[in-house]
């Protein structure tokens, strides 16, 4: 299908999974560091994700993994065409020549230490106010606020918006899109298993782009 021509268009983009066809957080782990990353795996129940891959972030570093290390490993990561750090999302894209093709990134904050480690830290900090969202985004962000206040800094309206995602957390910003925009909705990942119910039963506004490898999603792009 091609979509109908709009003068003002968002593009919006989830990063692991959707922009970069890996987890950025995990994939660091599992090229420098397996057996750190085999502990993420038995943890991530019992500590809120961010905290664990910043917890991770500082093991890493003591066992010497440098800054050049946890660079080249990002620039071997594989690209589609997303919770990430804004250093990774950063160092990614500049490897690739995208770093001007985005209006903001919105992410957990991170920075490089002078002793070369990189901190990671929540979105929203853990000892200040909280976001309420009552659809299951993580307590580091909620995706639809982060969403509508994006949408309030660069009024006036957009004519369409196009979210492209794939996980559970991405969930809350499509049931906020209207009925003039679409999602484009990678398969057999957390958004497809909690949108098809909501699809089929009507009660989801905007419209519903599936896809699942690379060239799917660069067709969907191409047909806007």
């Amino acid at each position: 299908m091609s979509f109908p021509a709009v003068e003002r268009q968002l593009i919006v983009f989830d990063f692991d999974w959707s922009l970069a066809d890996q987890d950025s957080d995990r994939w660091v782990f599992e090229v420098l560091a397996p057996k750190l990353r085999k502990k993420m795996k038995e943890l991530k129940k019992e500590v809120q994700w961010t905290d664990l891959v910043a917890q991770s972030l500082k093991e890493l570093h003591d066992l010497g993994a440098t800054r050049e290390e946890i660079e080249d490993t990002l620039r071997i990561m594989p690209f589609v065409s997303a919770s990430a750090c804004s250093f990774l999302i950063a160092r990614r894209g500049k490897s690739k020549g995208l770093e001007n093709l985005f209006d903001e990134i919105i992410t957990n904050p991170a920075e490089w230490d002078p002793s070369g480690l990189l901190k990671l830290r929540r979105r929203i900090d853990p000892s200040g106010p909280q976001h309420d969202c009552k659809v299951g985004c993580s307590p580091n962000m909620c995706k639809g606020d982060e969403l509508d206040a994006f949408l309030q800094r660069h009024g006036p309206e957009f004519d369409r918006i196009v979210y492209v995602g794939d996980g559970s957390n991405d969930f809350c910003p499509v049931l906020r899109l209207r009925k003039q925009d679409v999602v484009f909705c990678r398969r057999y990942r957390g958004l497809h298993d909690l949108i098809r119910p909501y699809e089929e039963e009507g009660r989801l506004h905007c419209q519903v782009q599936y896809w699942t490898g690379a060239w799917e999603a660069e067709a969907l792009l191409d047909q806007l």
